[in-house]
């Protein structure tokens, strides 16, 4: 217990694995907390200060299964071994402890097991950095470092406390390093609840005057001039990383490529609402299944599915950048069966990255070199396969890279590993036969040992001609030569007297031994330990050897997974009947007879059509700003699934994949803002309505000329002339001020007279047809606007009691007696443009003309004294003033 209070103390803040033979034991608060967790029982073991000691453990064989939920329940764990041979223990005394030390804190950035990780999901590590100097509100500038110790990616950009929330949702931190000042911060903390774990550092941590000494240290270098140019920011947040890596791992070094800077306008723009509202990487529930990206994903390769999601995740805004990517995938989409082949190829292809993380911490088995040399073995025949006929860029370079790998490693590679090999290291076996002499000699002696014997045996006949001459074994002596009476004078003689010693005389036979045969007694006996540690001295080579390239290997892995990407999308082209995009640095946004990915393959599966939509919000002619459609119609026609469809179409083409459309032409979107569905915050105070308003704000204050809003309902959580005035402005605001491309879908149809003062805004409306007074959608978007909702035919179809129905239709006539169309037509005639508004003030009213009347009773009544006057002498002041109010 004093070990294990020492250690528990010089890790606070982690769950204590503490090794105890085939256990990791947990103790004290530790063994409550993760009882509670693993649900598992609490027990106890021994007192501390007269109180029992609670205790709770884990078998190490099924130690990655509970690692993984307690990371996944945000606890860090510090995983302490046993770092000697109880035997060295006992012989300091009976009483000796074995000592022990923790190898490794395990935090949920910092996995690199694939029993702990998502094959198919990056698991980001990353810091955020805060210098004073920036041009902000604020005063400071903000960079972000995110590395990804189980494949080596490592990234850092600048950005700005606005930006933050976008780049933390593109990013998807499994882990967030902060300074203590910063995470204290109360304009912060909304984001530090958005994500699944936020580690705050002491200030030492985010040292920028030893930010650039702690990373050269981490590469062995002497400056970072080579390594591009870098803000403070910038290093201060990369170097944050490294020492936080380097406290996690002990010493342990993960081959993080050098870091790469990226430019805040390298990527689109993507606000957590709009991501989480568009579903990208996951749906609302959180589940990738009905996402966009599980509904594009063709990957064969885990590498490749972890690249897809991040080209979704930050689509590009560089059209020559966004073309590269679009000429591949044309290619592979012609090229039939060039993709297949390679498709073939990748399927057999292991995950390179996050194999040769675990060979560089030390946490590989011998499957993870075999699988390093198989992957290097296939990206060598897929690079001759691209190389056989002309490509474009994206997939030459690809090649050439998987090209300049050395062949020798995958051959070296293959021929020291078994075809059947084992789990871990310790276990042995690995090592195939013929690879070493001495291991396969070592083995011999192991596994053959009678024979060796035998040989032994029949090669002393040979020499000393003593056909009787026999080896033996027994517990007492071991190996010895036995021969007859007869025949010991012949091993008493030269030259076989300096060959054979004098054991045992026996009352029939005479025993010897040889020099060679106690060698081999020995070599005998200690042969299976010999053979492992043979094997251990192999594999460490293999090692040594692997990391000597761990440069190119990376290099290799991250080449695969671009060609599956390629190899994936031309797939889903082909397959979803999609078609190339024309992306440029204009305004245009024209999507002829587009289709909704997601809503498309599941309509399929249920045997149903998808009716696919024209969208064109270019500029009108002449017109240097987008178009706005204003979408109307009823629920369930899909003015939802319209809006979505052209915002991930978008998404699509500028990530570089074909979208499902007949023809598409967008100019880049630099911003996505997108508000649709309810949702409230109530653990942050916020109403449905609140949330839709917070959402709203942001888009009319960030979004620009470039960027692309989709709005449904926007209102819809107030009353109804609140929310028509709130959408109203909203509407007039967009198009005056933002001058933004956008969809806004509404059930208020009096803003589809806007339309005659608004000249970039364009009424659409969803098709339906009544017969027999039921209504039938038709999911057309076409020219035009709607006049009804049909809320209470879609009530019906819902399932409300035909009580209620009847009643709601009775109602609905009552109201639409009303006309509902001249207070719009007045604010269209009276009210000034929104834009005007905010360009000038409102004239002053006209001064009001004096009035005769009210001058007198001002007059009569500035003469009266209340207090003084009798009752009959008010009442008679009364009528007078009611004759002066007549004229008389």
């Amino acid at each position: 217990m004093a070990q294990y209070i020492e250690i528990k103390t010089a890790n606070p803040g982690s769950l204590l694995f503490y090794r105890m033979g085939d256990f990791y034991e947990l103790f004290f608060e530790d063994a409550e907390l993760a009882s509670r967790t693993l649900g598992i029982v609490l027990t106890k073991r021994g007192k501390h200060l007269g109180e029992d000691i609670p205790m709770c453990g884990v078998p190490v064989e099924r130690a990655e299964e509970y690692l993984n939920r307690l990371i996944a329940a945000g606890h860090r764990v510090a995983v302490c071994e046993q770092v000697e041979d109880p035997a060295e223990a006992k012989r300091r005394g009976p009483k000796s402890v074995v000592k022990r030390d923790v190898i490794r804190l395990v935090t949920p950035g910092t996995l690199t097991e694939d029993a702990l990780l998502d094959a198919r999901r990056e698991n980001v590590l990353a810091s955020l950095a805060r210098v004073k100097g920036g041009e902000g509100e604020d005063g400071y500038v903000y960079a972000l470092a995110f590395a990804d110790i189980s494949t080596g990616s490592f990234r850092v950009a600048e950005t700005e406390a606005g930006r933050l929330p976008a780049d933390l949702a593109r990013i998807e931190p499994a882990e967030l390093l902060v300074a203590d000042a910063i995470y204290d911060e109360p304009a912060l903390r909304p984001l530090w609840r958005a994500l699944p774990a936020v580690t705050p550092l002491p200030r030492e941590s985010f040292d920028g005057a030893a930010a650039e000494r702690r990373i050269a240290g981490f590469y062995g270098v002497a400056t970072l001039d080579s390594f591009g140019s870098f803000s403070r920011a910038e290093i201060t947040a990369a170097a944050a990383i490294v020492a936080y890596i380097e406290r996690t791992q002990l010493g342990a070094r993960p081959p993080l490529s050098r870091p790469q800077r990226e430019a805040s306008s390298e990527a689109m723009v993507i606000d957590p609402a709009t991501r989480a509202n568009l579903e990208i990487l996951r749906t609302t529930t959180g589940e990738r299944t009905g996402s966009l990206c599980a509904a594009v994903d063709r990957t064969v390769t885990s590498a490749g599915a972890r690249l897809l999601a991040r080209r979704l995740a930050e689509p590009l805004t560089d059209p020559a950048r966004i073309a590269r990517r679009l000429d591949a995938v044309e290619h592979l989409v012609d090229e039939a069966g060039l993709r297949a082949e390679l498709r073939e190829r990748l399927a057999g292809a292991p995950d390179l990255a996050r194999a040769l993380s675990r060979v560089a911490l030390g946490r590989s088995g011998p499957r993870d070199l075999a699988a390093i040399g198989r992957g290097l073995a296939e990206g060598a025949t897929i690079a001759g396969l691209i190389a056989a006929s002309p490509a474009p860029e994206e997939l030459t370079q690809a090649a050439g890279v998987l090209a300049g790998v050395d062949p020798e490693l995958a051959a070296m590679l293959g021929a020291a590993l078994a075809d059947e090999l084992p789990l871990n290291r310790r276990d042995g076996g690995f090592v195939r036969a013929g690879y070493s002499a001495d291991l396969d000699a070592t083995r011999a002696l192991r596994d053959e040992s009678r024979r060796v014997v035998a040989n032994l045996e029949r090669r002393y006949v040979e020499e000393t001609g003593v056909r009787a001459l026999k080896i033996r074994h027994n517990a007492v002596l071991g190996y010895y030569v036995e021969v007859s009476q007869q025949n010991a004078d012949r091993l008493r003689e030269p030259p076989f007297d300096v060959v054979f010693v004098h054991r045992q005389t026996m009352a029939g036979a005479m025993r010897f031994t040889s020099t060679e045969l106690a060698e081999l007694e020995a070599k005998i006996a200690s042969a299976g330990e010999r053979a492992l540690g043979l094997e251990q001295r192999v594999f460490d080579e293999l090692v040594a050897t692997v990391m000597a390239h761990a440069e190119a290997i990376r290099a290799c892995a991250e080449a695969l997974a671009v060609i599956d990407v390629t190899a994936g999308l031309a797939k889903l082209a082909v397959d979803e009947m999609q078609v190339r995009p024309e992306v440029d640095g204009g305004l245009d946004f024209a999507i002829e007879a587009g289709r909704h990915p997601v809503v498309e393959q599941a309509l399929r599966r249920d045997g149903g059509p998808f009716v696919a939509n024209d969208c064109e919000l270019s500029p009108p002619e002449k017109a240097r700003s987008g178009r706005i459609w204003l979408v109307t119609g009823p629920n369930m026609a899909g003015k939802s699934t319209f809006l979505r469809q052209n915002a991930l179409i978008a998404i699509l083409a500028q990530a570089g994949a074909f979208v499902p459309a007949r023809a598409a032409r967008i100019g880049v979107v630099d911003r996505l803002f997108s508000r649709v569905g309810a949702a409230d915050d109530l653990a942050r105070g916020r109403s449905t309505f609140m949330v839709e308003m917070v959402e709203t704000a942001a888009i009319l204050n960030q979004a620009t000329e470039r960027s692309l809003v989709i709005l449904d309902e926007i209102g819809r959580g107030t009353a109804t002339f609140d929310g028509l005035s709130i959408a109203w402005a909203s509407l007039e605001h967009l198009h005056e001020a933002n001058r933004c491309r956008g969809l806004f879908a509404t059930h208020f149809h009096e803003l589809t007279a806007l339309s005659q003062r608004l000249s970039r805004l364009v009424n659409a409306t969803v098709k339906v047809k009544e017969w027999e007074g039921e209504v039938i959608f038709l999911h057309e978007v076409v020219p035009g606007a709607a006049d009804r909702s049909y809320g209470i035919q879609v009530a019906k179809l819902a399932g409300l009691p035909p009580a209620v129905v009847e009643r709601a239709r009775a109602v609905l006539t009552e109201l639409e007696s009303a006309d509902r169309a001249a207070p719009t037509q007045r604010i269209l005639d009276d009210l000034p443009l929104f834009a005007a508004l905010n360009r000038a003030p409102a004239p002053a009213a006209p001064a009001a003309k004096a009035d005769p009347v009210a001058a007198a009773v001002k007059g009569a009544l500035d003469s009266f004294h209340p207090d003084e006057m009798t009752p009959r002498e008010a009442l008679e002041a009364l009528y007078k003033l009611k004759g002066m109010a007549k004229g008389g």
